[in-house]
């Protein structure tokens, strides 16, 4: 069972302030209880307990990627604006895959909740569609579609952050990917493939 997400989050939080301090300044503020009711009546959607306790913790991490290897939080109000425009482009998201528990997924569903982007029109996404693997976290592809892991780091959102606190405090790769700093104290990521 992973560590809760603001277990997660305080183990990020130290790391960050050690040694990337320019991005441990960059967190923002907790979210509003309001912001997020605002974007779960956009979405039509509950948000899952973990994102709620996530963005009530900080309400994104602004430019700054703190998920391996680039991914940075969005805030509610980016969360909501994201699926909005996500919906627009698929017309819909209605598309079911032939297998909803499989690795790869179509384009966009309408029950998949954004909540990280790597700036480049991709996102992470929460999957609350009723299969089996509910609250697994994807990678939406702006280009080729949805690609699920069924990998721990990848099963839920709380798995993911203890993930990330545990390659910052190790510096054990992730993916390949592991912590480095830059001159300005800002966190990036680092590929051993590199």
């Amino acid at each position: 069972m992973p560590s809760s997400i603001t277990e997660s989050w305080v183990r990020i939080e130290q790391w960050l302030a050690c040694h990337a301090p320019g991005t441990f300044a960059g967190l923002e503020p907790p979210a509003e209880l309001s912001a997020i009711a605002d974007a779960e009546r956009v979405i039509g959607l509950p948000f899952p307990e973990p994102l709620k306790e996530s963005l009530l913790r900080h309400n994104g991490t602004g430019y700054h990627g703190v998920l391996p290897p680039f991914w940075g939080l969005l805030s509610a109000q980016d969360i909501a604006a994201r699926w909005v425009m996500k919906m627009e482009i698929s017309h819909g998201g209605d598309a079911e895959p032939d297998d909803p528990d499989a690795e790869h997924g179509p384009w966009w569903h309408r029950l998949w909740i954004p909540f990280a982007t790597n700036g480049c029109g991709d996102d992470l996404v929460i999957d609350q569609r009723q299969y089996q693997r509910r609250g697994r976290v994807g990678n939406a592809d702006h280009e080729t579609g949805c690609f699920f892991s069924s990998r721990p780091p990848w099963t839920s959102l709380p798995a993911l952050m203890e993930a990330t606190a545990t390659v910052l405090e190790t510096g054990k790769p992730l993916d390949t990917y592991f912590p480095v700093t830059d001159e300005e104290g800002d966190l990036d990521w680092a590929s051993t493939e590199d």
